[in-house]
C-alpha cells in the first residue's frame, strides 16, 4: 500500500504529494508525449497533456498498474506560461482521468523537446502494491 508523506505542520499541496512511500512492484514508464498512436498532436497544451495522460494510463496498464499506483512523475513543459494558463484544463483532465489520487511530483520548463511539435513530456513511476 503507498502512503503519502505529509510532516506534521506542512500545508497539504494542491495537486501533488510532497512524497510517497511505497513498497511492491516498479513500473516505470518512459517519457510520453502528447501523439496519438498514429503520431497525431492535437493542437494545443490541454490537449496534449489529455493524450499524455491517455497514454501513460496505455502503459501501465500494459504493466499492470492503474492511476492510484502512481507514486512520482516529472513533466517538462516547453512554455511555462502555456502550462500556466492551461491549469484549468489540466486540472479537468487530470480528475477525469486520475481522479484524486496525487503522487510526487516536479514540473520543469525546457528548452525544447525531442519531437518539436510536443509541448510536454511525462515520465511516471508506478509501485504496485
Amino acid at each position: 500500500m503507498n502512503r503519502v508523506l505529509l510532516p506534521d505542520g506542512w500545508p497539504r499541496p494542491r495537486g501533488y504529494s510532497n512524497g510517497i512511500a511505497a513498497g511492491g512492484r516498479m513500473v516505470f514508464v518512459a517519457g510520453q508525449i502528447g501523439w496519438t498512436p498514429q503520431g497525431v498532436f492535437p493542437q494545443g497544451f490541454a490537449a496534449q497533456f489529455r493524450q499524455t495522460l491517455e497514454n501513460t494510463l496505455a502503459v501501465l496498464a500494459e504493466g499492470g498498474a492503474g492511476p492510484e499506483d502512481i507514486v512520482r512523475m516529472t513533466w517538462f513543459v516547453v512554455d511555462r506560461e502555456e502550462y500556466l494558463a492551461s491549469l484549468r484544463e489540466v486540472g479537468a483532465a487530470w480528475r477525469e482521468l486520475i481522479g484524486p489520487h496525487y503522487p510526487a511530483m516536479a514540473v520543469v520548463e525546457v528548452k525544447g523537446l525531442i519531437e518539436a511539435e510536443a509541448r510536454l513530456e511525462i515520465e511516471t513511476t508506478a509501485v504496485i502494491g
